[in-house]
């Protein structure tokens, strides 16, 4: 059992290249890239920083279906004419990460938002995974 798993047992991190073709959207992603990404905890939610540079809020997709939260990110950038590289420090391929939960979320209240390429993104608790003070008689 992993580390996360004894911290975090019910949003395990699964790695993109995992994913199968069904997951996939219509358009072919190719070659993806796993993004740097954290996973926080509270009484009342995770809380997901995924580091998605060169993405805007157009290019951003986020699925929740069947115990995976699936986050994927085109890059918009386009080269310019008469430009030629010497040397990139990142490809062109779009970003995909595949977190599984055992559905302890509620995943009505998911609140994302992107800012300047980082992806803040809150999976509030459901009801029945939260905490509660039993009275005894």
């Amino acid at each position: 059992m992993s580390l996360l798993n004894t911290i975090l047992p019910s949003l395990n991190r699964t790695p993109a290249a995992t994913s199968t073709a069904e997951q996939r959207p219509a358009a072919d992603l190719g070659q993806t890239l796993r993004p740097s990404y954290t996973v926080d905890e509270s009484a009342d939610a995770y809380a997901v920083t995924v580091r998605l540079p060169g993405v805007a809020k157009d290019g951003l997709e986020i699925t929740a279906e069947d115990g995976q939260v699936r986050i994927v990110g085109r890059r918009a950038w386009k080269q310019p004419t008469g430009w030629t590289a010497l040397h990139r420090e990142s490809a062109d391929s779009a970003y995909e990460l595949v977190l599984t939960h055992d559905n302890g979320i509620d995943v009505e209240k998911v609140a994302a938002e992107l800012t300047e390429g980082v992806l803040r993104v809150s999976f509030p608790k459901a009801e029945a995974a939260k905490p509660r003070k039993i009275a005894v008689a």
